[in-house]
């Protein structure tokens, strides 16, 4: 008798032992999930941040990409206006394609209260394309950060502009040059656009030789 009941004592010691180690692994575990759960509460609080970073620095770029837009559409509307004396307007639409921005470029003419949007190289042939890429390339430089030193080099910059607007290209890249501070070194056949310079050269070439003559200073 007192055998057995020895023995239960033993069983009841062994439990309580057992039980004892498997009480302080329960507190272990739930001491794990604790700091597993503030773990990730910080995770989801720190995604939760970065997905507002993320969104600030979208909207940023678009900002900056709309006021960049509108500063570029202003430059070649007025230049477009001062040289063809109307009322045309650039234009400029930007897609998201594909995870990238794509630009399409537009000039608006109003005709009899009718607007008429069209691409620069179905306007007025192809005058206009070249003043919209005249007006673009200083637009560029003039609206790049960092800002673009140095001379605007240009190659017969209104070669199918007409000759009832030649003189208003000429006005154009004086002021242009003047407002900006910026040395214009520029290759034409036109003796207009030659004569505005403040140095001008005629480029002639002589059976294999090409002779140079100043012809203004």
């Amino acid at each position: 008798m007192t055998a057995n009941i020895d023995e239960l004592n033993n069983s009841l010691i062994k439990l309580k032992e057992h039980l004892a180690r498997e009480s302080g692994k329960k507190d272990k575990v739930k001491e794990q999930l604790e700091l597993a759960n503030y773990s990730l509460a910080e995770i989801e609080k720190n995604l939760d941040l970065l997905s507002k970073v993320c969104i600030l620095f979208q909207k940023t770029s678009e900002f900056a990409r709309e006021q960049s837009k509108n500063q570029i559409e202003s430059l070649v509307t007025k230049c477009l206006q001062f040289i063809f004396e109307s009322d045309i307007k650039f234009l400029i639409e930007i897609e998201e394609q594909r995870g990238k921005s794509n630009a399409e470029f537009y000039v608006v003419n109003e005709v009899e209260d009718i607007l008429i949007k069209t691409k620069p190289e179905l306007s007025r042939g192809g005058g206009v394309v070249d003043i919209v890429s005249l007006a673009l390339r200083i637009a560029f430089l003039q609206t790049h950060k960092p800002k673009i030193e140095g001379p605007l080099i240009l190659d017969e910059p209104a070669k199918h502009v007409s000759d009832e607007y030649i003189f208003n290209v000429a006005d154009f890249l004086k002021q242009t040059s003047e407002l900006f501070n910026r040395q214009i070194i520029m290759v034409t056949h036109n003796d207009h656009l030659a004569s505005i310079g403040n140095d001008a050269y005629r480029v002639e070439l002589k059976g294999s030789e090409s002779t140079v003559t100043r012809i203004t200073s």
